[in-house]
């Protein structure tokens, strides 16, 4: 998430009320998640086992519970709570606003596009040209849709991460200051739900054609020409690589990359990475010829033993 325009390292910790290590006049332009800093970024990080890689990243301004050497050219705001204090600073920059109308007035919807009844549409939404959005689609604030859109009934774009710290006294959520956006050709189906990104944006790239209710979770982003079909959820901070196809009720772990061309074959758990070019089954996941082997020696074996 990047701010409206750069803040310094002082002004941020005014913000948090906390102390801070480095140029009070240090450049701050947006907050991320470790897998997309960059320059520029805050990275929150409350736990020892992460410290090394939250220094090390990309972001240049490390939100973290701990007193540490700061690193060259880096600075350090110093929390007590910053998955707290991340939250504080989403909240100032992206605060959430109600909405007045079912259209927002500040929605950009460009010629040919059709707009069928009771379909929401939120604040600074970009819709392209020549797309269809069916009835009852919920499209939330800052969602960006390109040209030559299909959109069926029911479909939800933009609600939040499923992304909580748990707390003695319950579950905390991680506010989302991120978004939707859909390349041009895509087609989504009936009752689908994408989440917008906990900083950065859920991404589904061109001509890529997903089936009624699919679930696609916050910061995934799915390449170009791929067919997911019906009943499959994927966890956020997935990347599906261009031309992969999945069939139905697949489900995947987070963080997971499936790589060019893979072919997901129904039901199956994907639960780590696996490379393109190839054809996956079962849970946890193989290639979909090994395991179909060794499902017949299963079988087998179970057949000799009944015989003996």
């Amino acid at each position: 998430m990047k701010f409206n325009k750069p803040q310094t390292l002082q002004q941020i910790a005014t913000l948090l009320e906390v102390g801070f290590v480095g140029d009070a006049n240090f450049s701050i332009t947006g907050i991320n998640e470790i897998h997309v800093v960059e320059a520029g970024d805050i990275v929150f990080v409350d736990h020892p086992k992460y410290y090394d890689k939250a220094l090390n990243s990309a972001a240049t301004t490390i939100l973290i519970n701990k007193e540490v050497a700061c690193p060259e050219g880096k600075t350090l705001l110093i929390s007590d709570d910053p998955f707290r204090d991340f939250n504080k600073i989403t909240k100032h920059f992206n605060p959430f606003i109600a909405a007045t109308s079912s259209i927002a007035a500040s929605a950009i919807i460009r010629e040919r596009t059709i707009i069928q009844p009771n379909v929401f549409i939120g604040n600074n939404v970009r819709i392209g040209k020549d797309c269809v959005i069916h009835p009852n689609v919920a499209i939330y604030d800052n969602c960006v849709i390109g040209n030559n859109v299909t959109i069926h009934a029911n479909t939800v774009l933009g609600a939040d991460a499923f992304y909580y710290k748990n707390r003695p006294t319950g579950f905390d959520k991680l506010l989302s200051g991120g978004s939707v956006v859909l390349e041009d050709h895509v087609d989504l189906g009936a009752s689908c739900t994408i989440d917008r990104g906990v900083t950065g944006d859920t991404t589904i790239k061109e001509g890529t054609k997903i089936d009624n209710q699919v679930h696609v979770g916050h910061d995934t982003v799915i390449g170009k020409k791929c067919l997911i079909a019906s009943q499959t959820g994927i966890a956020g901070c997935v990347v599906i690589e261009d031309e992969v196809t999945i069939w139905g009720q697949v489900g995947t772990n987070s963080g997971i990359t499936i790589g060019k061309g893979a072919i997901i074959l129904g039901q199956t758990g994907v639960t780590k990475s696996v490379e393109g070019g190839k054809s996956y089954f079962g849970t946890p996941v193989s290639e979909s010829r090994e395991k179909l082997k060794e499902m017949a020696q299963i079988k087998r074996f179970l057949k000799e033993q009944k015989n003996k």
